[in-house]
């Protein structure tokens, strides 16, 4: 196994646990990067010859090396994917009793670059890395051991594939399902596996939606950016008087209102489940000046900020449409804003709520500060793992 040296200094983040390696720290005089295969294993040591662990590397790649070890001359094999994912296996199993959640999530469960999310007998998975790619004739053996899957959905359409210098594409292996039930918080959802965001569903969100639907008795709810109706059908389930969904795709859409209906029949049979598609910015101010107002908001955009260089046009995003939603929200009424931009801070995501309650003469109260599930891992050395941020908030005046 090769060795990556480091320069001088480079080594402090990395023995406070983070696990990436980017490209200016390397000494590419000792080791030059050129001399790596993309998904090369190799020993990573600091300039005076310490073991900082083994990682694989990518030389076309920003992040070089990602360590999956602490002890050097360690090849992510067979028996190294198959210790971590019976892991994170057993952590699941732990915490549902149902086999629908994230299975593995990257630098969270130490297998940076691979995500799979489980739906029952059907799994998707991420290759996000050269180093994952390299092993994924070897990621489903293990899958295949442990739990005997009837798909996997290589959902690779992925922007970080080109950062990596991979192909991005889908593969099916198997009968992957277009769509496919899943449950969720006391409630059934129908969810877009084929042909859906992401990896289908949003189970990062799912702790959120639970604690959002203790306010939607007898409530109006506005789902915005709704997708398959997560919030707002979970809040109908508890209690809504109405739901509206608001999405820019029609499919998410109609799959919204198919799951509220299926949710709470009693909405479906006195027409109080709407649906309105096109542009959120736009449809909120129309929602204003038609004198339509909401007693629970549910606000969960995409990610406006999805690069560093981003981060002010992204932010001004953030606080337009926080700003639209809370002029919909009613005296008393609660909203739960969230973002899920890994460069947006928390605490700059508290502060729109804020500015937006401020300059509607309001206040808001905080009830809540959630994050990702428990499925979704955070790795405590790295706060870019820590992306999910959720605000719920109710109208104090």
């Amino acid at each position: 196994m090769q060795t990556l040296w480091l320069n001088k200094g480079e080594d402090r983040r990395l023995r406070a646990g983070h696990l990436w390696v980017f490209g200016n720290e390397v000494d590419s005089g000792k080791s030059p990067l050129s001399a790596f295969t993309p998904g090369e294993s190799a020993t990573v040591r600091d300039a005076r010859g310490g073991v900082i662990g083994s990682a694989y590397v990518n030389p076309h790649s920003l992040i070089c090396a990602r360590l999956y070890s602490r002890a050097p001359d360690t090849e992510l094999d067979a028996d190294l994917l198959r210790q971590r994912l019976r892991a994170a296996l057993e952590l699941r199993d732990r915490l549902f009793d149902q086999p629908f959640y994230r299975l593995c999530h990257g630098e969270g469960d130490l297998l940076p670059g691979l995500v799979i999310d489980r739906f029952g007998d059907h799994l998707t998975l991420q290759l996000g890395t050269a180093g994952m790619e390299a092993r994924r004739e070897a990621v489903a053996a293990c899958l295949e051991e442990l739990l005997h899957p009837a798909s996997l959905l290589w959902d690779n359409d992925l922007a970080s594939r080109s950062l990596e210098g991979l192909a991005r594409e889908n593969v099916l292996d198997g009968p992957v399902p277009r769509r496919l039930e899943l449950p969720e918080n006391g409630c059934t959802f129908t969810a877009p596996l084929l042909d859906g965001q992401k990896t289908g569903w949003f189970y990062d969100q799912r702790a959120n939606r639970q604690e959002a639907a203790r306010y939607a008795a007898g409530a109006d709810v506005l789902d915005i950016f709704c997708y398959a109706g997560g919030f707002g059908a979970t809040a109908a389930a508890r209690g809504a008087r109405s739901v509206t969904f608001l999405d820019a795709s029609p499919q998410a859409v109609e799959l919204a209102g198919l799951n509220a209906a299926r949710n709470a029949p009693r909405l479906a049979d006195g027409a109080a489940i709407h649906t309105l598609c096109g542009d959120a910015f736009e449809l909120l101010r129309e929602l204003h000046d038609s004198g339509r107002r909401f007693s629970l908001i549910c606000l969960d955009p995409p990610a406006f900020i999805k690069r560093r260089k981003d981060m002010a046009q992204g932010l001004a995003a953030y606080r337009k449409i926080n700003a639209l939603a809370l002029r919909l929200l009613a005296p008393g009424g609660v909203i739960a804003s969230c973002s899920c931009s890994h460069h947006l801070p928390a605490d700059e995501l508290r502060r729109c709520l804020g500015l937006a309650a401020a300059r509607r003469k309001t206040a808001l109260r905080l009830l809540l500060a959630g994050g990702q599930g428990p499925d979704h891992p955070i790795h405590v050395a790295m706060p870019e793992t820590a992306y999910l941020k959720c605000f719920i908030a109710q109208r104090a005046d």
